[in-house]
């Protein structure tokens, strides 16, 4: 604990130390992994993941993912489903990044405003 900030509220420590919360880091670390997925790094383990599902009429970014209908809850915490929302929400310039590090850099700068 840092002396200075134990008597303030968790998210007062983060906002003061400049760190998102835990919830925001899974978060990225879930949509960097799609990101590598749908540029190709984990063909083989990952077929059919995800359905891509391109329209100039989106808004935000013209690669959307597809949502696919469950009829059990338990679903909705898979990997696949947890990401769909999030990454349809992302400006077009992190989803349209060449590289893994351009993503992240815009990603940081999406997820501020994101959740």
């Amino acid at each position: 604990m840092i002396r200075k900030l134990e008597h303030l509220f968790y998210e007062d420590r983060l906002r003061d130390l400049g760190l998102f919360s835990l919830e925001k880091r899974r978060l990225c670390g879930d949509l960097i992994a799609a990101f590598q997925y749908l540029k190709g790094a984990y063909r083989r383990d990952g077929e059919g993941l995800f359905i891509r599902v391109w329209s100039e009429r989106a808004r935000g970014n013209g690669f959307k993912l597809k949502e696919g209908r469950f009829r059990l809850d338990i679903r909705k915490k898979f990997f696949s489903v947890r990401v769909v929302r999030h990454w349809n929400r992302l400006p077009r310039e992190a989803v349209d990044a060449l590289s893994l590090e351009v993503f992240k850099i815009r990603l940081d700068g999406a997820l501020s405003n994101l959740v």
